[in-house]
């Protein structure tokens, strides 16, 4: 892209008052957003209002500053495969811009990209093979464990996964997707995950996930369709929901609360066409509720990365263990003992004064052996003082 073109995207896209759809309309009037600025506020109003045609015409604040920091960025002298991520910007006239978000009512005018050279170079957005993973900021033990473990399990069925870098089930979904990656060979030509963020690219926010970020950088794709600069203002992250959605041939619930963001990207896949799946959890947990929802809503219910997978007509990886496509929460199978203390505490949360009365033990003895089963990572300690047992996906 030249400095001229760059320019007058980037103008358009943060010109005050006008909006996505009125920019869609100037560009499908007039062609190139330069020959947009090149007309008369008389022809502009033909297509928007009075007052968005008067701020064509000037010049946005500030903006000199924001087209020289952009026109750098793109050209930093560090960005390579051998010294750090690349970057790039595409818009809705760059031939890879993804195809999927231009099937969607509403395409960003520009995304922002950071990622490996070779990957931007290759297929940045894994077309067709990309599947959103969201859910609660705040989720229960088992819902994190779900996240990570079925986002392994599908990234190794050739599947990128695509979440929103937020503390919680974007993270751990993040992280399953990377842990599948390290353990491939050859590496895949394209994201092993891709994150939607809600800030221009030169920030991280939440501040907790930087160093998910960076690795997120190295073996996947971060993108925005904000400009540099962009701090974590709150109306940007539901907007930002349109693009894991639209980016994705499903999008999978793993916890959510009634009123969480989660429910949104669901709603704009649904609508987009796409397929919509949860996972139930407890009916004492609010985290469970939203999914519940979906789930009454139509949504498919799984209990497996396989229920996904034979949904999007993929096959299973071929080296899965048998395990693996085994519900993250069932039981082990029958042969494989159990201990009585695991048996007593199900998989709903719950406190000690009820494992002392289903169990029978002392405080002593069930302090230690709970200790036991939570190194070992059967067992999850939560907030308030309760106790979760954790399936493994």
């Amino acid at each position: 892209m030249e400095r001229e073109e760059l320019a007058a995207w980037l103008r358009l896209s943060v010109t005050p008052g006008v909006g996505r759809t009125a920019a869609r309309k100037l560009l499908a009037a007039f062609g190139l957003p330069q020959a947009v600025f090149a007309q008369s506020v008389q022809m502009l109003e033909r297509c928007v209002s009075p007052a968005q045609a008067r701020a064509l015409h000037t010049l946005p604040e500030g903006f000199e500053d924001l087209c020289a920091r952009t026109w750098a960025w793109l050209h930093a002298e560090d960005a390579g495969p051998a010294q750090g991520p690349a970057h790039a910007l595409l818009s809705l006239a760059d031939a890879a811009y993804p195809r999927a978000l231009l099937d969607t009512e509403d395409p960003p005018l520009l995304l922002y990209a950071l990622g490996p050279a070779e990957v931007l170079q290759g297929d940045p957005f894994a077309q067709g093979r990309c599947l959103a993973m969201v859910g609660s900021r705040n989720p229960t033990a088992q819902g994190t464990e779900n996240a990570r473990q079925f986002a392994r399990a599908l990234h190794a069925a050739g599947l990128c996964i695509v979440s929103g870098l937020a503390l919680g089930i974007d993270a751990a979904a993040h992280e399953g997707a990377l842990e599948s990656a390290a353990a491939e060979a050859p590496a895949r030509a394209w994201p092993a995950t891709i994150a939607v963020v809600g800030t221009g690219l030169d920030r991280v926010y939440p501040r907790r996930n930087l160093e998910l970020a960076r690795r997120i950088a190295a073996q996947g794709l971060i993108v925005s369709e904000y400009p540099l600069g962009t701090p974590p203002l709150a109306p940007n992250f539901p907007q930002r929901n349109r693009i894991i959605a639209g980016l994705s041939r499903g999008t999978l619930v793993v916890e959510a609360a009634p009123a969480s963001g989660s429910l949104i990207t669901a709603r704009l896949a649904a609508e987009q066409g796409r397929e919509v799946f949860a996972i139930p959890g407890s009916i004492h947990a609010p985290q469970s509720r939203g999914c519940h929802a979906l789930i009454r809503q139509g949504a498919k219910l799984v209990e497996s990365a396989q229920d996904v997978l034979e949904e999007l007509r993929l096959p299973a990886p071929a080296a899965a263990p048998a395990q693996e496509q085994r519900a993250p929460d069932a039981p082990a199978p029958a042969e494989t003992p159990e201990s009585p203390l695991l048996q007593a505490l199900g998989f709903d949360p719950i406190g000690l004064d009820a494992l002392l009365a289903r169990t029978g033990l002392d405080a002593a003895t069930l302090q230690v052996q709970l200790l036991e089963l939570e190194l070992a990572g059967s067992v999850a300690r939560l907030p308030g003082g309760l106790f979760q047992r954790t399936g493994r996906a």
